[in-house]
């Protein structure tokens, strides 16, 4: 298991993580803080558990309007599946459909030329 030093609110935490994931965790870290600094701008020093706590509130509001969008585009993609294949079935049955005229037209243009070979038009 790796060990990683991430900075929040200038205070270095050592945290493990899995090898290969140092980077993102850093990333994670870094993020974290700014929710932190922002806050801590925004009321000045008011705990660092409250600081913590309202910097968490305020990254599971962004993770909940982002899952809101989510739900939102995959609904809009089932709807565009739909349509997808509703317009694959009528194709199909416009396929089938002239593929049936087109039959009869040639069964009548047979007829047509076999009753000019007898010399019946």
């Amino acid at each position: 298991m790796a060990q990683v030093k991430v900075l929040i609110d200038g205070k270095s935490y050592r945290m493990a993580c899995d090898e290969g994931q140092e980077e993102h965790l850093t990333g994670l870290a870094n993020r974290f803080d700014r929710y932190v600094t922002h806050l801590k701008e925004s009321f000045g020093e008011i705990g660092d558990q409250r600081l913590t706590v309202m910097a968490g509130i305020m990254v599971l509001d962004e993770l909940t309007e982002l899952q809101k969008r989510v739900k939102g585009l995959e609904t809009e993609i089932e709807a565009l599946r739909k349509s997808r294949d509703d317009a694959l079935a009528k194709a199909d049955q416009n396929d089938t459909t002239m593929t049936t005229a087109l039959g009869d037209v040639a069964d009548r243009i047979e007829g047509v030329a076999q009753k000019l070979a007898a010399g019946e038009v």
